[in-house]
């Protein structure tokens, strides 16, 4: 059976939860990160971490203003500077999962990042560099609302665009946005589109998601989140890296078109595999575990 901790480390004026799964009997010298995506928390690899720590060294963590750990207020790049606030982005976020990796594992780790998770294993990879083994992008972000994705031929968009960047900017907006969303029901609703075999869509699941929602200060991630309007995209950061990388796409997922990542496949060297999970959503990790911990566990032997 494995051994499972869980603790809290100290980064910069924030506490970060973070746990390890691993066979405490038997020393191992590859580590594994997991990469939550937004909304979720470490608790989201439920059915993954403990698997992964008969074989590995597998820790997960929550990013900063999710799960357990610390939530500052959001910062917006226009706003004054205010104690217990920051700006949420993918350097603030890259440069946590890359300090972790220095300061607690303190050696080489393959990060495997599921939907916004993925775009921050491959900023912390940036930062790690010969540090990072490895990196496993499950269902990764496109961020197809960013402003480098906008087509100038969308008229429509383009007139809306700063309206909507107007509104969200605003507590009071992005706030009845979240407790709209933050209810059980809502998010099932929202699962059912994610899970589209239904697999694993259970009671826990709502719970993973539902619990965190109502800290005190869980909204202002949500309110950060939402105005990151430009910021790196996948194929921003892929040019920038050397190491293998492993593809791992639940076949309908609703959000994060497979054609895409079939594209960055045939287009960037360092991918060295593109699997797909067929019948799984956006997180097949979860919704189908046990191809997913197969799939993870083949990359890392082929690359260790």
């Amino acid at each position: 059976m494995p051994f499972k901790k869980s603790e809290i480390w100290k980064w910069k004026n924030w506490e970060i939860s973070w746990s390890l799964s691993k066979l405490s009997m038997i020393q191992n010298d590859i580590n594994i990160l997991l990469i939550h995506g937004f909304g979720a928390s470490k608790e989201h690899w439920r059915h993954n971490q403990d698997f992964l720590g008969k074989k590995y060294n597998c820790y997960s963590i929550d990013l900063l203003g999710f799960g357990q750990s610390s939530q500052p207020n959001a910062l917006l790049n226009y706003e004054s500077y205010q104690d217990n606030s920051v700006n949420y982005s993918f350097d603030l976020w890259g440069n946590q999962i890359a300090a972790f990796c220095s300061e607690v594992i303190k050696d080489p780790v393959y990060l495997i990042g599921n939907s916004i998770g993925g775009i921050v294993a491959l900023k912390a990879a940036e930062i790690l560099q010969t540090h990072c083994k490895g990196i496993i992008l499950i269902n990764c972000a496109q961020r197809t609302m960013d402003d480098k994705r906008l087509k100038r031929s969308n008229v429509l968009m383009n007139l809306l665009r700063p309206v909507l960047k107007t509104l969200v900017r605003q507590r009071i907006i992005s706030n009845t946005l979240f407790e709209r969303a933050c209810n059980p029901k809502v998010i099932r609703q929202i699962l059912q589109k994610a899970y589209p075999s239904g697999k694993n869509l259970d009671e826990e699941l709502i719970e993973i998601l539902y619990s965190p929602s109502q800290r005190k200060n869980s909204k202002e991630a949500f309110r950060g989140f939402i105005n990151i309007f430009d910021d790196y995209l996948a194929t921003d950061l892929l040019n920038k890296i050397d190491t293998s990388i492993q593809l791992i796409w639940g076949e309908k997922d609703p959000w994060e078109s497979l054609d895409e990542a079939k594209e960055w496949e045939n287009k960037f060297n360092n991918i060295k595999r593109l699997d797909v999970i067929q019948g799984a959503g956006h997180c097949p990790h979860d919704e189908n575990p046990e191809e997913t911990n197969y799939l993870v566990h083949q990359f890392i032997q082929e690359t260790k």
